[in-house]
């Protein structure tokens, strides 16, 4: 094996440059680790600090609900009005208040939780809100305020149009929880409620209102511009926010598509158990709708203290991969600049250092060539191993001619074994070929003498059968003798089963090629079979396929297939079971499959290759030739037939058969041994 060879001026390059270029690169690896490193660490903590502020302008928007619904109504002219129970002057009142304060909800109710007047919907008054919990405790004298979630059915007391603008459309959302639902129509409100007390401290009515968050945007948006100041990225916002009722987006600034909002979205399963599930705060790297974010959530709460969403604010992760890009490409082409300037000086230093080595190496090649005299001038003693190695090759030339030769002798000896190894195993394969041929032989003298035997055994039966009919006529029903003589019949019927199959496998039948319905047939079959074997506690189940309608074959044969197949099953499920009969379409080859499975007591193992040899048979009643025969009809329809079996478990029959008949022999051939 020839050593490899590494100049002077090669060796001299390396050991310049790879120093530096060591340290370059180590360099270049911990300023991108610390610059990574430390973008995400502060990414991280200013979403942080940004869900703080954001959850500082949400709670800014619950106080400003309840200063309006508070100062309204500690109003002692509100007071005044609720006691009378006055509509029309609290329209006057109520009415242009909801509209300047952008609430969309604002109430009045009575002493015992009666509506007085709704200032979204004016005709809807005089139900009952006792059982509503805000309601209940501004009675009881409690200023309340919070987030809670509103059914769809109390949102309609407020205004159609309310209930509207809280149904929201889910969207199919990657890796979110199941939900069966596809409309979400409660609605996630802000609400306060305060007491209406008359001038003596007593309780006359209370106020509440708020601010559908559904749809809403106002707030999200708010919360954008507050928080993250307009900042964009190729003209996208840097930062979004979201308001989610359970899993689901309500109002949100994060777009699905170019000017569309992602209301409708979900929140991942992971993200909702964390923050929803078990209250936590969720800081992290997330990839929200279509992109990657720095993400902050943080659960809301009702009033109860029980999780009903989340707030999240993010911000996208683009522009700190922009930076990242920026700062490696910088360090790359430092890399690069630097690398190709030592480069150049290298080789320069080297090559005037080489030079004598390469006319000492010069030299010792002609000299191996044949040339003799040849002066040598060594001005330095750097490349003394150079010179000792060539200086070998002149008399190791002839040593490594008589080791190609024998490396020659060698691959031409394995050559001959090769062809020997080839000329043995096709020995082999016409061995099977001949052994094959022999059995084909004794099958076909089988199949002569079982014919023979068969025709013989037919006089002599038709005779037995015939005097036995004739003692059972002539016997009455109680004779003692009666049921030997119906044993003899029974008997004889066996043996005329046992010989028609022995006829049916010997003679060489030819098939009625026609066109044949293959799901009728099967259900034929199937209704059929009832009538041999008992179907008590057996299921069938028909799964054909809807492409496979007919095919070119000899009916009656492929019957006879098919029924001895699905009898087969049958009789495995001795204790009941499920018969499944199922069909399939493979258009690219050509072929349909029928398949019968059973759930029975199986094949064992070592009887799986003797199934469809002749007369083999795990039943005491049976022939042995049910499944030979129907190999040997498959076979002769240019098919296939196949079985798989797992003892306890059931057995699956496969018969793959070709859609066309091509022009191939209709002789049936003798069954597999």
């Amino acid at each position: 094996m020839k050593r490899l060879r590494f100049p002077i001026r090669l060796k001299l390059t390396v050991a310049s440059l790879l120093p530096l270029f060591v340290a370059t690169v180590i360099c270049w690896l911990i300023g991108v680790y610390i610059i990574n490193s430390r973008i995400a660490s502060q990414a991280q903590e200013k979403v942080r600090t940004d869900l703080n502020a954001a959850r500082s302008v949400y709670n800014g928007e619950i106080d400003h609900v309840r200063d309006v619904v508070k100062f309204t109504a500690t109003n002692p002219f509100t007071a005044a009005v609720v006691a009378r129970g006055d509509r029309q002057v609290l329209r006057s009142l109520l009415a242009p208040l909801k509209r300047s304060e952008g609430l969309d909800i604002l109430t009045a109710v009575d002493a015992e939780g009666n509506v007085i007047f709704r200032a979204g919907n004016p005709g809807a008054f005089g139900d009952g809100q006792i059982n509503e919990q805000i309601v209940r405790r501004a009675l009881g004298g409690e200023q309340v305020s919070g987030t809670e979630v509103v059914p769809a059915a109390e949102l309609a007391k407020e205004g159609n149009e309310l209930a509207s603008r809280a149904a929201i459309e889910i969207v199919p959302t990657p890796f979110a929880r199941k939900r069966d639902e596809l409309v979400e129509r409660s609605g996630m409100m802000l609400l306060a409620a305060a007491p209406v007390r008359d001038g003596s401290g007593r309780t006359v009515g209370a106020l509440y209102g708020g601010i559908l968050l559904n749809n809403n945007n106002e707030l999200v948006d708010r919360i954008k511009k507050i928080v993250f100041e307009g900042v964009s990225f190729q003209g996208r916002d840097v930062g979004t926010a979201t308001l989610f009722l359970g899993d689901l987006r309500v109002a949100t600034n994060v777009l699905s598509a170019p000017e569309q909002r992602a209301i409708g979205t979900r929140l991942s399963e992971e993200v909702y158990n964390r923050v929803i599930l078990n209250r936590e705060k969720w800081v992290a790297r997330a990839f929200v709708v279509n992109d990657w974010y720095f993400a902050a959530y943080e659960p809301i709460l009702n009033l109860s203290g029980a999780p009903i969403g989340s707030l999240y604010v993010g911000m996208l992760e683009r522009p700190y991969e922009e930076m990242t890009r920026e700062i490696t490409f910088i360090f790359g082409v430092v890399l690069f600049c630097g690398s190709f300037i030592g480069i150049a000086i290298s080789s320069f230093t080297s090559s005037r250092l080489a030079r004598p080595i390469r006319e000492l190496e010069t030299a010792a090649r002609r000299i191996t060539a044949g040339e003799r005299g040849l002066p040598i001038a060594v001005e330095t003693r750097d490349e003394i191993g150079e010179l000792a190695r060539e200086l070998a090759t002149m008399t190791s030339t002839l040593t490594q001619r008589e080791e190609d030769i024998t490396t020659l002798n060698r691959q031409l000896e394995r050559k001959v074994l090769e062809r020997t190894a080839q000329l043995e195993e096709k020995n082999l394969l016409l061995v099977k070929a001949q052994e094959e041929l022999v059995r084909a032989a004794k099958l076909a003298d089988i199949g002569m003498l079982a014919a023979g035997v068969a025709h013989e055994i037919n006089n002599p039966m038709a005779i037995i059968r015939g005097n036995a009919e004739l003692l059972q006529m002539a016997l009455p029903e109680d004779d003692p003798n009666r049921e030997e003589v119906d044993t003899i019949a029974q008997q004889v019927g066996r043996v005329e089963r046992i010989v028609g199959n022995l006829l049916t496998f010997a003679r060489q039948q030819r098939k009625r090629l026609g066109t044949v319905a293959l799901h009728p047939l099967l259900d034929e079959i199937l209704r059929q079979v009832g009538h041999q074997v008992p179907l008590a506690g057996i299921e069938i189940r028909r799964l054909y396929s809807p492409l496979v309608s007919e095919i070119d074959g000899d009916g009656d044969q492929l019957r006879q297939v098919f029924t001895n197949l699905i009898l087969n099953a049958i009789q495995a499920m001795r204790v009941g079971g499920i018969l499944t009969v199922a069909t399939a379409l493979d258009e690219a080859a050509g072929t349909c499959t029928v398949s019968v499975s059973d759930t029975g007591c199986g094949i064992a193992p070592e009887n799986l290759k003797r199934i469809f040899s002749p007369f083999f048979t795990t039943r005491g009643e049976g022939t042995g030739l049910g499944l030979s025969v129907s190999y040997g009809i498959v076979k002769d329809h240019g098919g296939n037939i196949a079985v798989a079996s797992e003892e306890g478990t059931g057995t699956s029959f496969r018969v793959v058969l070709p859609l066309r008949q091509g022009d191939f022999e209709t002789e049936r051939p003798p069954a597999p041994p």
